[in-house]
């Protein structure tokens, strides 16, 4: 992951993943720019890093990203899929698949499900095969960021799904990643990896696209 500030630091960690193994980038904008800039950025990336796979996470506008970004987009992640535990739990996840049709958009769609900072899910299973429909690749995390997932909570959520994809996104580190690669398909990785909030550290990520097998 790329916390982006702008445009020569997003362009310059995205070259230190490409660099070091990653299977791709998603960018990220924590306030420090707007979701608009952000979509400018992800455009000009893949222009300068035509081999490179590039996702987007527009945190200030959430799944309303879909409706903003380029229909040949790579890959959208969105922290909150609204996969919930209440009376009619797929709702808006059915709303944002309407709007994907819609918009024929063809990416591949991260929804964060039990994840870090949302509403506390007590049947993790349950929640993740709702999920199923809607959501491409079945995102979730530790309790914060930087934090470790629960082993417990990542086993039993792939058990529910079986062979439909799972991510991490949060608390991944190259000396740790092991024991989560049994039971999970994909790791968006950032604090693990990072000299700072905002730059990743060559030799960690590389360190983790070695313990990945890349």
């Amino acid at each position: 992951m790329v916390h982006v500030e702008g445009g020569r630091q997003a362009l310059r960690n995205a070259k230190i993943a490409l660099q070091g193994g990653a299977d791709g980038v998603f960018l990220i904008n924590h306030g420090e720019v707007a979701y608009h800039s952000l979509i400018e950025i992800y455009q000009m990336i893949r222009e300068n890093l035509p081999s490179l796979w590039v996702g987007i996470n527009c945190l200030d506008v959430g799944t309303a990203a879909i409706i903003y970004i380029p229909t040949n987009t790579a890959g959208l992640w969105v922290d909150n899929a609204y996969i919930s535990e209440g009376e009619n739990p797929t709702f808006r996840a059915k709303q944002f698949l309407n709007l994907r049709k819609d918009r024929n958009w063809q990416g591949l769609y991260f929804g964060g499900v039990a994840f870090k900072y949302q509403k506390e899910v007590v049947d993790v299973a349950k929640v993740a095969r709702l999920a199923m429909p809607f959501v491409d690749v079945i995102t979730t995390s530790g309790l914060g960021t930087g934090q470790p997932a629960d082993i417990g909570k990542i086993r039993t959520m792939k058990d529910a799904i079986g062979d439909h994809p799972l991510a991490i996104a949060s608390g991944v580190t190259p000396e740790n990643v092991s024991q989560y690669m049994p039971h999970a398909d994909c790791f968006l990785v950032a604090t693990g990896i990072s000299t700072s909030h905002t730059e990743l550290d060559p030799q960690r990520v590389r360190a983790l696209t070695q313990a990945l097998g890349n």
